[in-house]
C-alpha cells in the first residue's frame, strides 16, 4: 500500500472516529440536556401528544389530560383553576411549564425512569407510555375555605401545614388566574391571554406568591428573636427585659417607638410572655443589639432562613440581612430593615415551635402513581434540623398561648381550645398606602393539629386585623372540626 493511499485510510478511520464519538456525546451525555433545552420545540410539541397524568386532590383531578380536537391528541384542562392555580402551575405550548407541572414533569409525562420497561414496550406494541399521576396533601376543604377567606381584590397568601410531618393542608394566594388561559394550542390566543395577566396588579402567572415571593414580616420575626434569647442562654422565662417607650437608635438621632396599640406603656420592663402578648418593639431591639447580629442570623437560619427547598416546587430563600450596624440590626429584629420571608417560612418557623422544637421538611405530595395504580412514590416526614430546644419550644408555646388569651392576638381565641398565636405588622417602604399583616398561630397548643399562616399584604391597620386572627381562627377550628 503506497504512502497516499495509507494517508487516506488514517483520515478517513480518525474522521469516522470523530463522528461516532460525537453521536455518542449527543446520544448519551447531552440528550437530557438537548430535551430541555429550551429552543428544542420537537420535544414539546412531542410531548403534547402525550396522556399527562393527573394531578390530584382527594382523588379528583385538579390538572388533566382530555382527547383534543385539533392537531394535538390531548388537551391539559385545569379544574376549580384559581383555587390551585398556584399550586398547579401550568403547561404551555407558549410559555413551557410552571409550578408543579414542572416539578413533577417527569413522572406526569411518564419520562422517568419508573416508565423505563413501559417504555421498552412501546417501542414493540406502538402503544403510548401514559404519565403518572400525582396526588397532593392538600385537604380541598380547607383550601377552599382559606381561598374564600382572602377578599377578591386584596392581595394575599394563607398556608395551613402539618407541623409533626411537615404535610402541606392548604396553599393559596390572590390574585389569582385560570391555568387554562395558558394551556390552549392556539399560540395567538394564549400570548394574547399571557399579555392580559400580566396587566393584573401583584400578579406573576409564573410564581406562587406563598413560596417564591418575599414580604417583611414584620413582629411574627420576633419568634426568631426570642428562641435566639432562650438558647443563647443569657436569658430565660424569669428574665427582666427593658421596656422603653422609645429606644433610641446607636449612631442616629431617631428612636424607635413601641407598638403603640397594644398595652406595652402599662410597664417599663417586661417579661417575655408580657413583651409577645403586645408586641412591644424596644425589648425586642434591645436584645438583638445585646446578642449580636451573629447570633439572630444563627437562630434563623436553625428556622429555615437562607436555604431554598424543592417540595417539589421550588421555595424561595428567605433573607436575614448581614453586615447591620446596631440601629439596622435593631430594625431587623422586629421583622423591619432588609428581612424578607416567604408565607411558608413563617408557617415552617411556627410549625418548628408547635413541633416542639423539631423542623420538618414542608411537602405537598402524597403519592405518585403509575397507570395500573402501582405506588411509584410517597414521601415520609423528614426532619430538617432541631431549630430549639424542647424546653424552650415550649415555653414559646405558652408565651403564643397568652398572646392569644389575653394579648392582642386575641381574635383568634377559640372557646375551649388553647390557641397560640402571634400577630405582626410589617410597614412598607414609602409610597406604599398599608402594611404587611400578619398572624401565625397553632392549636391545640399541647398537642397541635395545624399550624395556620396568613399575610394580607399593603392594608391598612385595621383592615389587615380584621382578616388575619379571625380568618386564621377559622381555619383552625375548620381543621379541629375534622
Amino acid at each position: 500500500m503506497n504512502q497516499a493511499i495509507r494517508n487516506t485510510w488514517i483520515i478517513a478511520i480518525a474522521m469516522f472516529a470523530l463522528l461516532f464519538g460525537s453521536l455518542t456525546v449527543v446520544q448519551f451525555f447531552e440528550a437530557d440536556d438537548l430535551n430541555a433545552n429550551d429552543w428544542n420545540s420537537r420535544t414539546l410539541y412531542k410531548d403534547f401528544d402525550k396522556n399527562r397524568g393527573a394531578i390530584l386532590v382527594a382523588g379528583n383531578p385538579i390538572a388533566e389530560s382530555v382527547p383534543s380536537d385539533d392537531e394535538f391528541e390531548f388537551q391539559r384542562v385545569y379544574n376549580e383553576p384559581e383555587l390551585y392555580a398556584h399550586l398547579t402551575g401550568f403547561y404551555s405550548l407558549v410559555y413551557s411549564a410552571t409550578q408543579l407541572e414542572a416539578a413533577m414533569n417527569e413522572e406526569l409525562s411518564g419520562n422517568s425512569n419508573d416508565f423505563f420497561y413501559d417504555r421498552i414496550l412501546q417501542l414493540f406494541s406502538g402503544s403510548q407510555v401514559e404519565g403518572a399521576s400525582v396526588e397532593l396533601t392538600i385537604d380541598p376543604e380547607l383550601q377552599q375555605l382559606a381561598y374564600d377567606l382572602i377578599p377578591d381584590g386584596m392581595k394575599g397568601s394563607i398556608v395551613v401545614m402539618e407541623p409533626d410531618t411537615g404535610n402541606i393542608l392548604a396553599m393559596v394566594s390572590k390574585p389569582s388566574f385560570d391555568p387554562n388561559d395558558l394551556a390552549g394550542h392556539n399560540t395567538d390566543e394564549v400570548a394574547e391571554n399571557m399579555a392580559a395577566l400580566e396587566e393584573v396588579a401583584g400578579l406573576s402567572p409564573f410564581t406562587n406568591p406563598a413560596t417564591e415571593s418575599l414580604l417583611a414580616p414584620g413582629s411574627v420575626f420576633k419568634l426568631a428573636v426570642t428562641a435566639a434569647a432562650l438558647e443563647s442562654g443569657e436569658y430565660d422565662a424569669d428574665s427582666e427585659l427593658d421596656n422603653p417607650a422609645e429606644l433610641p437608635l446607636p449612631g442616629t438621632n431617631v428612636s424607635l417607638p413601641n407598638f403603640v396599640n397594644g398595652g406595652c406603656s402599662a410597664r417599663t420592663t417586661a417579661d417575655f410572655s408580657f413583651a409577645l402578648e403586645q408586641s412591644c418593639n424596644t425589648p425586642f431591639a434591645q436584645i438583638a443589639m445585646d446578642l449580636g447580629e451573629d447570633a439572630i442570623a444563627e437562630q434563623a437560619a436553625k428556622f429555615g432562613f437562607g436555604e431554598s427547598y424543592n417540595i417539589p416546587v421550588n421555595v424561595t430563600a428567605s433573607q436575614f440581612p448581614t453586615g447591620m450596624s446596631d440601629d439596622l440590626l435593631a430594625q431587623a429584629a422586629i421583622g423591619q430593615y432588609d428581612v424578607r420571608v416567604t408565607p411558608l417560612q413563617v408557617a415552617m418557623m411556627t410549625s418548628a415551635i408547635a413541633n416542639d422544637g423539631v423542623l420538618m421538611k414542608p411537602n405537598l405530595v402524597r403519592t405518585v402513581r403509575a397507570p395500573d395504580l402501582r405506588v411509584l412514590d410517597s414521601p415520609k416526614p423528614e426532619e430538617l434540623e432541631r431549630s430549639l430546644s424542647e424546653e424552650n419550644a415550649q415555653l414559646i408555646q405558652q408565651w403564643m398561648v397568652n398572646a392569644v388569651d389575653r394579648g392582642i392576638a386575641n381574635r383568634a381565641a377559640i372557646p375551649g381550645v388553647e390557641v397560640a398565636g402571634k400577630t405582626g405588622t410589617a410597614e412598607l417602604m414609602a409610597g406604599s398606602a398599608g402594611n404587611n399583616s400578619w398572624f401565625t398561630g397553632f392549636a391545640p397548643a399541647d398537642d397541635p393539629e395545624a399550624v395556620v399562616s396568613v399575610v394580607i399584604e399593603d392594608v391598612e391597620l385595621a383592615t389587615g386585623s380584621q382578616l388575619t386572627s379571625p380568618n386564621a381562627r377559622q381555619l383552625l377550628e375548620a381543621v379541629l372540626n375534622k
